[in-house]
C-alpha cells in the first residue's frame, strides 16, 4: 500500500513525493526496502502494489532500479483508505494469481524493519492461522507509551501458538491510556495484516458490502495502461473511506495477533527520525552540510546549503532549496498543522516536490525571473518526451551530459555535451535519449507567458496524447 502524504515529515515529504519514496534509513528508499523484504525465495509472490495515480512513474522507476517487477500496479483514482485496498487485493489475487485461495500480506511501504529474517519468520508462523480463516495482525512489544500508534491486546493462544486471539484494539490513545496499555500487556499495532483472500472477501462482504462492491466494479470497469491497471474512477469513488482496522479487525470474531520481534518502526515524524538516528557526542542527528556549535539533542537536515547552529538545544532545523523549517523538536508531531495552514493559504510548498517524475525521467526548477525560468532535465536511456509545442515561449537547451536527439519542426538533430539548440515558439519539438547513458540538460524558457497551460501535446510514446499537463515538462 503506497498511499498517504507523510505530512509530519514535511518539508522533506510532500504530497507529490511522500516519505515512502525517500531514503530515510540508508541508501534505499522505504519503498525499495519494503520490496526487498518480500523479494527472493519462495515465501512471497510478485507484489501487488496499490498506489495513487500521481505516483505511478516514481514507483515504477524505483521498482525497476532494484529489479523488483510487480504483479500489477493498481492505480487508485481517489484515496479510499485500507479496507478498499484489501478488497482490491483479494479480488485481484482470486482472479489472477492461479491459486484457489492465496494468502496475502497487507503491508504499508513506509515502515522500517531492522530484522528481515525475523519479519519473514513471523509471516511463516502466522500463515497457518491465516489459512484457517483467522485475520492476523502483527503486534510489536512496545518500547514506550507511544500515542501515535494503535494497540492490540493478545488473548488465548490459537493452534498451539504463537498466534493468539485479539481481545481488544485501541486506536492511538492519549498519554495516560498509553501508559496503561504498557502495564496491561498490549502490543503496538504494526499495521501489517495476513489474510486468506477468500476469508477476507467473505467477511468484508458481510461487514462492509459497499467497500467490496465498489472494489469489484472498479476492477471490472478498469483498463490496462502500459505497466499499470487504472481502476474505474466512478466505481471506486463509491467506496467508503474506512481503514481495515475499523472495517474488519475491530468487528470480526476472527481477529488474531502475531507477536513479532522484528525491530519495527513507523518513521512517521521528525521526532522518530531523531529517536532512531545515529547521534554525535552531543546527541545530535545531522544530515547534509552543517556546522553545529554548542548544540545538543537536535536534528539538523540540510540539502544544498550550509546550515549553522549556535547555542541551541532540542531543536529541529530542516533546510531545503524552497523551504526552511525551524521548530522545537518536542513539537515535531505538530508539523502537519503547518502543512494544513499552507494548504489554506494556497501555498504549493505543501504539495509540490521540487523534482517532478515522468516515465522518461524527471525535471526540477533551478530558478526563475521576469520572462524566464530555468530547469534541469534528466532523460533516461531510451526515454522520450512528448511531441509538443508552445505558443508563447521559446526554449534553449544546453546539454551537460550525454547526447540529445532533437526533433525541431522537420529537422532531426543530435546535440552533444557542451552544445545547445534553440526551439522557437510555435515549433513542434521532441527531446529523446537514444543513447545508453543518461541525458542531462539545462533548459532556459523565455517569453511573454510561461504558464504551464501553454503546451499542446501532439504525440506521445506513453499513451498520454491529449492529456492536460499541469506541471511543466511532459
Amino acid at each position: 500500500m503506497s498511499g498517504g502524504s507523510g505530512t509530519r515529515l514535511w518539508p522533506l515529504s510532500r504530497r507529490d513525493y511522500p516519505k515512502q519514496f525517500l531514503a530515510l534509513n540508508g541508501d534505499a528508499t522505504l519503498l525499495q526496502e519494503t520490496l526487498k523484504r518480500v523479494g527472493g525465495g519462495t515465501l512471497f509472490g510478485p507484489p501487488v502494489v496499490a498506489c495513487a495515480e500521481a505516483h505511478r512513474f516514481i514507483i515504477a522507476e524505483q521498482m525497476r532500479a532494484i529489479d523488483a517487477p510487480p504483479a500489477v500496479l493498481l492505480l487508485e483514482p481517489v484515496a479510499r483508505s485500507t479496507a478498499a485496498v484489501a478488497a482490491l487485493a483479494a479480488l485481484w489475487l482470486l482472479q489472477n494469481s492461479g491459486e484457489r485461495d492465496p494468502l496475502f500480506l497487507l503491508m504499508p511501504t513506509d515502515h522500517v524493519v531492522g530484522d528481515a529474517t525475523a519479519f519473514r519468520e513471523s509471516i511463516r508462523q502466522a500463515a497457518r492461522a491465516a489459512a484457517e480463516g483467522w485475520f492476523v495482525a502483527f503486534g510489536i512489544l512496545p518500547q514506550k507509551a507511544e500515542t501515535g500508534y494503535g494497540y492490540i491486546k493478545p488473548g488465548k493462544a490459537l493452534l498451539g501458538g504463537p498466534v493468539a486471539q485479539a481481545d481488544s484494539f485501541i486506536e492511538k490513545p492519549g498519554a495516560a491510556r498509553a501508559e496503561a496499555c504498557l502495564r496491561e500487556g498490549y502490543l503496538w499495532n504494526a499495521g501489517l495484516f495476513l489474510f486468506s483472500a477468500k476469508a477476507a472477501l467473505k467477511e468484508l462482504e458481510k461487514l462492509q458490502p459497499a467497500v467490496v462492491r465498489a472494489a469489484r466494479d472498479a476492477l471490472a470497469a478498469g483498463v490496462r495502461d502500459l505497466d499499470f491497471f487504472r481502476l474505474d474512477r466512478a466505481a471506486f469513488e463509491k467506496a467508503p473511506s474506512i481503514s481495515i482496522d475499523c472495517a474488519l479487525m475491530e468487528r470480526t470474531q476472527k481477529a488474531a495477533v502475531m507477536p513479532a520481534a522484528m525491530d519495527w518502526n513507523d518513521i512517521g515524524s521528525w521526532q522518530t527520525l531523531w529517536d532512531t538516528g545515529r547521534k554525535d557526542a552531543q546527541g545530535n542527528v545531522v544530515t547534509g552540510d552543517a556546522l553545529l556549535e554548542d548544540t545538543r539533542r537536535s536534528l539538523v537536515h540540510s540539502e544544498g546549503r550550509l546550515a549553522v547552529t549556535l547555542g541551541l538545544e532540542n531543536i529541529l532545523l530542516v533546510a531545503r532549496d524552497d523551504v526552511v523549517l525551524a521548530a522545537d523538536l518536542s513539537r515535531a508531531a505538530d508539523v502537519k498543522t503547518l502543512v494544513a495552514r499552507l494548504d489554506e493559504k494556497g501555498r504549493g510548498e505543501a504539495r509540490r516536490a521540487r523534482r517532478a517524475w515522468r516515465p522518461w525521467g524527471w525535471f526540477e526548477p533551478l530558478g526563475e525571473g521576469h520572462r524566464f525560468q530555468v530547469k534541469r532535465i534528466f532523460v533516461k536511456p531510451g526515454g522520450a518526451l512528448s511531441l509538443q509545442m508552445h505558443h508563447h515561449r521559446s526554449e534553449h537547451w544546453v546539454v551537460v551530459a550525454g547526447a540529445a536527439q532533437v526533433r525541431r519542426g522537420a529537422e532531426e538533430l543530435f546535440v552533444y555535451e557542451n552544445q545547445s539548440v534553440y526551439i522557437p515558439a510555435g515549433t513542434p519539438h521532441r527531446l529523446s535519449n537514444s543513447g545508453k547513458v543518461p541525458l542531462v540538460l539545462i533548459e532556459v524558457q523565455s517569453g511573454a507567458y510561461l504558464g504551464e497551460d501553454d503546451i499542446i501535446r501532439l504525440d506521445d510514446h506513453y499513451g498520454r496524447a491529449g492529456e492536460k499537463n499541469g506541471d511543466g515538462k511532459t
